[in-house]
């Protein structure tokens, strides 16, 4: 079994957490780095003693040592890498989404699927306990068939803030585009099997029409057998909310039974004079305000703990890497999964531009319009 040579693309908050965990996994022989930020870069090449560093991403594509790529660049930069990693046909990790337009998403994942890459899209919260959990008791039947959902997502506005705030062009920078993709993505996956065929959504940008975004958006999907699915966002909650970045609600109805999920981390509370570490930061971006109550575990990648970070983003990562090295099945979200949520997303913000509902499947040449 031969190690592998990583290629990491994007070394920010997310790229920086991945290579971390990589460089302290066994079956990684050769890290290789890259961002358009040089500083940035080589403090992540001294900081994970990597083997290669540079701002060009076709020189570390090329390097020969090269077998697989994890793409954590800005939201609206995935396109290139992507297509480049892919005409090498090295596998993918890819941080969601796919592209930001509907047209180039559906590209990429044509572009995936005709040289059969295995590409996955990091849904990080697929790999936490209790959603593994629920997945198998919905997989044995527990419940019976699924026939409602309702799904909510409360989140901090510093993320919002700190992510249009870097954002020339915020077209799709929604609330369900840029986070509630993983509520979604997550209700679907418990969902498996079932197929949307309409939307109707509404949305209201009282506090943050400002930033060209909305505040919240409300949807109700019906799926191809009749089950009803609703979808509830608000990320323009006070940045001293004190979840580092959201809190997610599941209520999944069955002919048998039921199964009532609580994730709003608020088990566990610190409240002190001290202010309370920024659950989102993003280069260039300070808080605007202190946070003294933080719910504990909220930031949803994991905790640091002895300088290491625990939780779902260190599963997702290495769970990745032996997917990779041993070929074993694994929870990640496929390339293909990835654009259903990105089209899934869009239809809801469609349909609350629109006023009335949007019949899925839908073209992505109809999103744009």
């Amino acid at each position: 079994m031969s190690g592998i040579g990583l290629a990491v693309i994007g070394c920010g908050k997310i790229g920086r957490i991945r290579a971390v965990i990589a460089r302290e996994y066994s079956g990684i022989d050769w890290l290789g780095l890259c961002d358009i930020h040089e500083p940035t870069a080589k403090q992540l090449a001294v900081d994970t003693n990597a083997d290669f560093v540079t701002t060009d991403i076709a020189e570390l594509l090329a390097q020969p040592q090269v077998t697989a790529v994890i793409v954590a660049t800005d939201e609206r930069e995935h396109v290139d890498p992507i297509m480049q990693s892919v005409a090498y046909g090295f596998p993918l990790f890819i941080e969601k989404p796919l592209a930001t337009d509907p047209v180039e998403s559906a590209a990429v994942l044509a572009a995936i699927e005709e040289k059969a890459i295995d590409a996955v899209v990091g849904y990080t919260q697929r790999f936490r306990r209790r959603f593994l959990t629920v997945k198998q008791r919905l997989r044995d039947g527990q419940i019976g068939d699924v026939t409602s959902v309702v799904t909510r997502a409360l989140m901090n506005r510093m993320v919002v803030e700190a992510t249009l705030s870097k954002a020339d062009d915020r077209t799709n920078l929604t609330p369900m585009v840029v986070s509630g993709t993983h509520g979604l993505d997550m209700s679907m996956w418990l969902m498996e099997g079932k197929s949307p065929v309409e939307v109707y959504a509404r949305s209201i940008d009282k506090v943050l029409g400002e930033w060209d975004t909305f505040d919240a958006t409300f949807g109700l999907f019906t799926m191809d057998d009749g089950t009803l699915f609703s979808m509830n966002i608000s990320w323009a909650l006070p940045v001293v909310w004190p979840g580092a970045v959201y809190g997610l609600e599941i209520g999944i109805v069955g002919t048998q039974g039921v199964i009532d999920i609580e994730d709003t981390h608020r088990d566990v509370i610190v409240a002190s004079e001290i202010p309370q570490p920024a659950g989102y930061r993003s280069r260039g971006f300070e808080a605007p305000a202190d946070r003294h109550v933080d719910f504990v575990g909220s930031y949803p990648p994991g905790d640091l703990s002895a300088g290491l970070l625990w939780g779902p983003m260190r599963e997702e990562t290495a769970t990745w890497f032996s997917r990779l090295n041993r070929g074993i099945a694994t929870p990640h979200a496929t390339a293909a999964e990835g654009h259903r949520n990105l089209l899934l997303t869009m239809a809801m913000d469609l349909s609350a531009r629109r006023g009335e509902p949007v019949g899925l499947p839908i073209d992505p040449g109809e999103l744009k319009q």
